[in-house]
């Protein structure tokens, strides 16, 4: 979790200037919900972004 808030800074906090808490909750939650749990690449998922994963996975069951 530890390092999930340090991309969290690292890649939109440090980088953006929020006028409003609520500019700033809405950036969060797009950072989140689009970028990190979609496109983001993931060491566990062998490098590739969740999405490409599960492209990668239902291709292979169609195959079989």
């Amino acid at each position: 979790m530890e390092s999930f808030w340090g991309m969290l800074k690292q890649e939109l906090i440090y980088q953006s200037h929020f006028k409003t808490r609520h500019e700033a909750r809405a950036a969060i939650q797009e950072y989140i919900e689009v970028f990190y749990n979609r496109q983001r690449i993931q060491k566990g998922l062998g490098y590739l972004s969740p999405v490409a994963f599960a492209k990668q996975y239902y291709a292979g069951l169609m195959t079989v």
